[in-house]
């Protein structure tokens, strides 16, 4: 069992972002997200090295435009927010196309897409590059709690069969008839959840009784992997501009 839904967002090709530590680039990618976070939202110029830092990232992951655009697709229900956020904030009144907006709610729709495009375009250029059995296993390199990386790793173990054993119940309910089309139709679907969740506590406690007994210790075995001072340098560089550009927007 292994995250069959997750391996979509991994490419399985060479590139020099595949070849980096899977630590070097978690920890950089969530430098870069926070660096980025902190922008002042006025300082457009800010926004736009950090642009430059993900168009390379993006080349130097392998991803090609069609898949930057479908990973980007996820931000998609919050557009309309964006959309309507200038119309319906307050603040003083400003005029776009002729079409009387609030200051205030441009700088805010600006601010959240902005940022929000910099975060699922970090995280894409990750896992595009990088294994989710790495990503965990550099979650404990970089002293996450041993609990906590233990209990993600279970869960990307036994999504798929938890998916899988879902799908096969919605088959089973339609298969007698079952085809909701009306709100009190859900007893039965509010039914079908709270029995796989049972399901899968039990699942949990016959799992977590089989592990003890093979002498599980709370850590999952990790193969040691050590990165070399060059891949330090080259995949914190775009972090640690950013931190100089951050410090500028501010001082600014």
């Amino acid at each position: 069992m292994g995250a069959g839904h997750l391996r979509g967002l991994y490419l399985q090709r060479q590139s020099p972002l595949h070849a980096v530590a899977s630590h070097v680039k978690v920890l950089a990618a969530v430098w870069l997200v926070v660096v980025v976070a902190s922008i002042p939202r006025q300082q457009v110029w800010a926004f736009g090295v950090a642009g430059i830092s993900i168009v390379a990232g993006f080349i130097f992951s392998g991803l090609t435009v069609g898949q930057v655009l479908r990973r980007l697709v996820v931000l998609a229900p919050f557009v309309p927010v964006v959309i309507a956020l200038p119309f319906i904030a307050g603040g003083e009144p400003a005029e776009v196309f002729g079409v009387a907006v609030s200051e205030e709610g441009l700088w805010g729709a600006w601010n959240f897409l902005a940022k929000a495009i910099v975060g699922v375009s970090v995280s894409s250029i990750v896992t595009a590059s990088t294994t989710v059995p790495d990503i965990l296993a550099a979650l404990g390199k970089l002293r996450m709690p041993k609990i906590l990386v233990a209990i993600a790793s279970s869960m990307v173990r036994y999504l798929d069969l938890i998916v899988e054993e879902t799908s096969r119940m919605r088959l089973a309910m339609v298969s007698r008839g079952y085809s909701p089309a009306w709100f009190w139709q859900a007893k039965p679907l509010a039914t079908s959840a709270g029995s796989l969740f049972v399901r899968s506590y039990e699942r949990s406690e016959r799992v977590h009784a089989a592990m003890m007994a093979r002498g599980f210790t709370g850590t999952l075995p990790q193969r040691r992997v050590v990165a070399s001072a060059s891949q330090w340098v080259a995949v914190c560089a775009a972090p640690a501009v950013m931190t100089v550009v951050l410090l500028v927007a501010i001082l600014k």
